[in-house]
């Protein structure tokens, strides 16, 4: 059964006109629902992590300051939300759906996530409305319980992963594949195992082809015992934070190549939204709810 780490906590209020599309949150779960796509099984309440799997990724420095909300204004400028206690115990719950989707995901072969993907959190700081890792943090929770060894991070937000990059840089067990809109924010990029920059503008027919040349090769290599799928939906040309020009039915077959070739080599793949930033909030919920969709039928 196709198990989706939800919690209420996912949609945070922010101040109005905030760029941020909170309110996916709550329509995404209510849609799947609505349609039939997913039934109410399909949804676990995940809660807080041990404190011991954040600080597995994250500085203890950077997590004290956090939950303390003593970060500084630069740090929270760079966040990009105003922080408080309700939001640091959101994002504890997100890595959380996570992780418990991980284990969920070595019985099933597939586990959803309706938030996370924050990829562009640092061991020691956060950045772009990402405060903590979760995917990272899964990840290590994973290995140090004997889990898994090898795992490979797919990473197709069209911003770079640049904070999973640097928290792996110096880990051959982990390897970091992010294809990324070349002009888009972070502007300083990280190193990550294999980094595809796309111009801007790149299309459905060009994208695929990429993407399809290079997946395979890259689990020849790997050999991964697991895979997280980090699969955002700002790749569409219509996003306002990308540079992209990807088409709903685009990134439906991104998903539907990516999620195939998992269920195929028989290795389960945890999933996390990550972004959508287009002016249409039906369409970031359709791109999104695509993505359940695709898990659902092939799962099946």
């Amino acid at each position: 059964m196709l198990k989706i780490a939800y919690h209420s906590i996912y949609r945070h209020p922010l101040p109005e006109g905030h760029r941020f599309p909170m309110i996916k949150y709550e329509l995404l779960p209510q849609q799947l629902l609505h349609e039939g796509t997913c039934g109410k099984e399909n949804f676990f309440e995940p809660s807080f992590p041990d404190v011991k799997s954040i600080l597995a990724v994250h500085t203890e420095a950077y997590y004290e300051d956090l939950i303390n909300l003593h970060l500084d204004k630069r740090a929270i400028r760079k966040i990009g939300f105003p922080l408080s206690d309700e939001l640091v115990k959101r994002e504890q719950i997100i890595a959380d759906g996570t992780i418990k989707g991980c284990e969920f995901a070595l019985e099933h072969g597939i586990a959803m996530n309706i938030a996370g993907g924050t990829h562009h959190a640092y061991s020691n700081r956060g950045e772009a409305f990402c405060l903590l890792n979760d995917q990272a943090i899964a990840a290590r929770y994973l290995q140090k319980k004997d889990l898994v060894k090898n795992i490979l991070i797919i990473d197709l937000d069209v911003h770079q992963g640049n904070g999973t990059a640097e928290i792996f840089q110096d880990d051959p067990t982990i390897f970091t594949f992010s294809m990324h809109g070349r002009g888009n924010y972070p502007f300083k990029k990280e190193t990550s195992d294999l980094d595809i920059p796309l111009e801007k503008g790149t299309t459905d027919q060009a994208y695929l082809s990429i993407l399809k040349h290079t997946l395979p090769g890259l689990l020849d290599k790997v050999q991964p015992d697991f895979i997280f799928y980090l699969c955002g939906v700002d790749v569409l040309a219509s996003d306002k934070l990308g540079t992209l020009a990807m088409s709903l039915e685009g990134c439906r077959e991104r998903d539907r190549y990516v999620l195939e070739m998992c269920y195929d080599a028989k290795i389960p793949v945890q999933c996390c939204m990550g972004g959508g930033y287009s002016p249409d909030i039906k369409v970031i919920v359709e791109a999104h709810a695509n993505t359940f969709r695709l898990a659902q039928d092939i799962y099946a």
